[in-house]
């Protein structure tokens, strides 16, 4: 069994390998909605998940903490390991950094639908948050579109400063921004750790792709009913969706969303759905066991 470092994994796949390889699952056997469940345990400081899953030659499951108080202490607010096994001897083949494997399939699945549902050309991409996985949606929607300008809006001043230093550094056009900026978007991320909605849906206009992915949780969420009512919206798997995600579970409830509509990201990247084009999109991600085992096969293979 080998252990696999952050540096090692990157050396191995990249943002564009691992959206590759997700659109090359979702093509072939893998099926979401056969995936095995999450399990979230409620701890004092935060919370332990538990995500396994089985693919063809394979077995693996993410051991992750979420620990909102980290940060405060100079900790990452989500860590954990991935083990990656055999499936026919169940022998462990490799231990890796499971924070930057969720750090690389989060954006990568993404990019992944939103090659499909994303307008042809991103003029103006607007991004809440300003951490890992707000830069890692940048680098993967760069990946599957041509980018004109980026817009970050995050709370922290200092780190929404230094991401836009950042992107400014390796030559994209970006700058610090408000949440009305995103009246002009193509598409819009949400990277965020709130409970709450960071985005006016009123403002978006039809056509934008919106991208949330902060939220695992049943009463949290980052988009507002009045955007998720009026949109397409995507999921990973409608079941898991209407089991975990805020975002859509909370417009059910009210009765403005009916959860038939619900549209599972395999119909969109295999073509069976197109993007609507007279109303906004929403893809909403929770993050599933397939998507790190697909993302952590690819890794050690490419050894």
């Amino acid at each position: 069994m080998i252990w696999l470092t952050a540096e090692e994994m990157a050396r191995a796949v990249d943002m564009s390998g691992a959206v590759r390889v997700v659109q090359r699952g979702l093509e072939g056997d893998v099926d979401p909605s056969r995936d095995f469940a999450r399990t979230i345990i409620e701890l004092e400081h935060g919370q332990l998940l538990y995500m396994p899953s089985a693919i063809g030659d394979y077995v693996g499951a993410k051991v992750s903490t979420v620990a909102p108080e980290n940060p405060s202490r100079g900790l990452d607010r989500i860590q954990g390991i991935y083990v990656l096994l055999d499936a026919a001897t169940l022998s462990p083949l490799a231990l890796m950094d499971g924070s930057a494997l969720t750090a690389l399939r989060t954006p990568a699945v993404s990019a992944a639908v939103a090659d499909h549902l994303a307008p042809p050309s991103v003029e103006h991409l607007v991004v809440f948050g300003a951490g890992v996985q707000a830069l890692g949606h940048i680098e993967a929607l760069q990946a599957v579109r041509e980018v004109g300008r980026v817009t970050v809006v995050g709370r922290d001043p200092r780190r929404t400063k230094d991401l836009v230093a950042l992107l400014e550094g390796r030559g994209a056009a970006a700058r610090v921004g408000r949440p009305s900026d995103v009246r002009d978007a193509d598409v819009v991320v949400c990277a965020t750790t709130s409970r709450s909605p960071v985005v006016d849906g009123s403002l978006v206009s039809d056509g934008t792709l919106v991208i949330a992915v902060g939220s695992h949780e049943p009463d949290a969420r980052e988009l507002d009913t009045a955007l998720v009512e009026r949109a397409q919206v995507v999921v990973e798997d409608p079941a898991m969706a209407l089991r975990e995600s805020g975002d859509v579970l909370t417009p059910v409830r009210e009765g403005r969303l009916d959860p038939a509509s619900l549209v599972a990201m395999r119909d969109v990247v295999r073509g069976y759905v197109h993007a609507s084009p007279d109303r906004p999109r929403v893809f909403k991600s929770s993050g599933m066991p397939w998507q790190d085992l697909v993302v952590a096969v690819e890794i050690y293979e490419s050894l």
